[in-house]
C-alpha cells in the first residue's frame, strides 16, 4: 500500500500529503521550502500583508502590526514548525534557542498587547508606570515584561522604519557598492 499520507504533528493540522523527494529534502538537511511557501500560502492574509506592507512604507507599525505577525507566525504552527522546514544549516543558528520557549514567549507577548486598549497599541507613547502596571496585571506578566516587549517592538519598529521610502534597498545597494555584500554584489544597480 503506497504513502498518501504523512504525520509531521501531533493534531490533524499536522497531517500533509506525502512527497519522496521532498520527504527526502528533509531527511538530508535540506529542509522542505516548498511546504513552508505552501504553509505561507494557506495562513497569511494577503490583503492583510499588502496593506502592512503600505503601512510599513510610508513609516507606519504600531503594535497591533506586531500582533497580527506573531499571530500569523503562530497560525504557522510556531517556532518548531518553520525551524523544520529550513535546511539544516539555517535551523541550525536557530537550535541554539529553546524553541518550545520562544513558542511560550510568543504567547506572553500576544498577551501583553491584547491586555492594551486599541489606543496604546496605536500610540506606545502613551504606556507609563500606570498603564504599564495594569497592563502587566491583565496579562499575568511583571512590569518587566511589558518593558522587555516594548524594548523589542521599538527595536522592530526602526528597522521597520528603515523600509520607508525604499531605504532599505538605497542602503543595501550602498552595501553593495562597497562590496560588503559580496555574495548580492550584482543584484543592486545605482
Amino acid at each position: 500500500v503506497p504513502l498518501k499520507f504523512i504525520g509531521v504533528a501531533e493534531k490533524m493540522d499536522g497531517l500533509e500529503a506525502f512527497d519522496a523527494d521532498r520527504m527526502a529534502t528533509r531527511i538530508l538537511g535540506m529542509g522542505d521550502i516548498l511546504a513552508l511557501v505552501e504553509q505561507a500560502q494557506q495562513n497569511v492574509d494577503v490583503a492583510k500583508a499588502e496593506k502592512l506592507a503600505s503601512k510599513i512604507s510610508k513609516g507606519g507599525f504600531d503594535l497591533g502590526d506586531f500582533r497580527d505577525q506573531l499571530v500569523q507566525m503562530q497560525q504557522m504552527g510556531g517556532m518548531a514548525s518553520l525551524m523544520d522546514k529550513l535546511p539544516s544549516h539555517m535551523a541550525q543558528a536557530a537550535s541554539k534557542t529553546n524553541l518550545s520557549a520562544a513558542d511560550k514567549q510568543t504567547k506572553r507577548m500576544r498577551g501583553i498587547i491584547d491586555s492594551m486598549t486599541p489606543k496604546e497599541r496605536a500610540k506606545p507613547e502613551l504606556l507609563k508606570a500606570t498603564r504599564k502596571r495594569r497592563i502587566a496585571a491583565g496579562a499575568g506578566v511583571e512590569v518587566q515584561e511589558v518593558n522587555r516587549l516594548l524594548a523589542q517592538f521599538e527595536q522592530m519598529q526602526t528597522m521597520m522604519k528603515q523600509f520607508k521610502g525604499g531605504k532599505m534597498a538605497r542602503t543595501m545597494a550602498s552595501m553593495a557598492a562597497k562590496g560588503a555584500a559580496k555574495g548580492i554584489g550584482g543584484l543592486f544597480k545605482k
